[in-house]
């Protein structure tokens, strides 16, 4: 799978953290036993700014999880155009010269799905594939990358798009006063990303920068409660254990180092390190775990820093800083990698 476009976006809305933590603050002045707490996991998580799907006084006026649904899908189709329309710009194609749609999101739900929504926006082929994927939180980038590649294995002539769209904020429970809750407040942002990859027989693959060679898997036993969503009445209420760290250290080397043996390489031989966004403590279980040189995860904490976690879409946009980095080379090996609910792991191998 060769990638010919990667396109990253937003919704408009743009704040500092200092202004989202003084509206936090507003709006839990009255519940919190201890607002100085908020304002300590919201520095500790080192996010400095955020985009949001709806101006930030409107967030108050939400009621119901049908109202901040509806906010989903009207925001989340529009972001999910704009990063398209842009993929599709950057790699010289039209809407109809694509096959498949995967389609990957876990801050709200539609049927039909959002993918749907962009075959009459944007005038796709009416026999176009979709394959919408939920449930995958935070390694839905990284997993459907992988989904993609082995799309594209078995029609290599063809043309997919991977499309994440999260609005996190539209998540956001006032009510809930717990740490994991608290931290989510402060962590999570909102964007999409659109990935355009190619088959190995399709006219563009030559001109690609960056394929995909190999993908794995893995799914860590009995971890099902570390880390996702509780659904209810009120939406979704995040889940969040501090073991995710732990985990991340405790597995990460063996999965990582077995996975690249399958194919002659060591972590020695990986030049770019493409790692998902899921916070400070994370960062730096990977980095431990993995034993990695001093700036290796340069972009993932940049990009925490300046968007915060993206949930799916945060690795994408890491992904497209690697990739225009100019001291990428012909040749360099670069390893993709995110964790999520499951309690999961997906690799990526990548070769320019």
């Amino acid at each position: 799978m060769h990638i010919t476009g990667l396109s990253t976006g937003h919704p408009d809305h743009h704040y500092d953290q200092e202004q989202l933590l003084t509206a936090i603050k507003r709006m839990w002045s009255n519940a919190h036993h201890n607002p100085r707490r908020v304002d300590q996991l919201h520095k500790a998580v080192q996010v400095k700014e955020r985009f949001l799907a709806l101006p930030m006084e409107e967030y108050e006026q939400i009621d119901s999880f049908t109202e901040s649904n509806d906010h989903f899908i009207r925001v989340g189709t529009d972001v999910a155009e704009k990063v398209v329309r842009a993929g599709l710009q950057e790699a010289g194609l039209l809407p109809e010269d694509v096959d498949a749609i995967f389609f990957v999101s876990v801050t709200g739900v539609a049927t039909p799905s959002i993918d749907a929504k962009l075959v009459n926006r944007l005038g796709f082929r009416p026999d176009i594939k979709r394959i919408p994927i939920f449930g995958l939180g935070c390694v839905a980038g990284a997993a459907g990358l992988a989904r993609v590649y082995d799309y594209l294995k078995a029609y290599p002539t063809h043309v997919a798009l991977l499309v994440s769209v999260e609005l996190c904020s539209l998540t956001l429970q006032p009510k809930d006063l717990s740490i994991a809750n608290l931290i989510a407040s402060g962590l999570f942002g909102d964007g999409g990303s659109c990935v355009v990859g190619v088959g190995n027989q399709h006219p563009q693959a030559n001109s690609a920068g960056c394929k995909v060679i190999a993908s794995e898997s893995r799914m860590y036993p009995d971890t099902e409660d570390v880390m996702g969503w509780k659904i209810g009445t009120n939406g979704f209420s995040v889940i969040l254990k501090a073991t995710v760290p732990q985990l991340a250290e405790t597995h990460l080397r063996t999965d990582v180092d077995q996975f690249l043996a399958k194919h002659g390489l060591t972590r020695s031989d990986m030049t770019h390190w493409v790692c998902h966004t899921g916070g400070p403590k994370v960062l730096q279980a990977f980095e431990k775990a993995l034993e990695l040189p001093a700036n290796a995860l340069e972009r993932s904490w940049n990009s925490l820093q300046t968007v915060g976690n993206l949930s799916s879409s945060s690795v994408l946009f890491v992904l497209k800083d690697t990739m225009a980095n100019a001291s990428a080379k012909p040749g360099d090996y670069g390893l993709l990698l995110a964790m999520g609910p499951g309690f999961c792991c997906e690799m990526v191998l990548l070769q320019w």
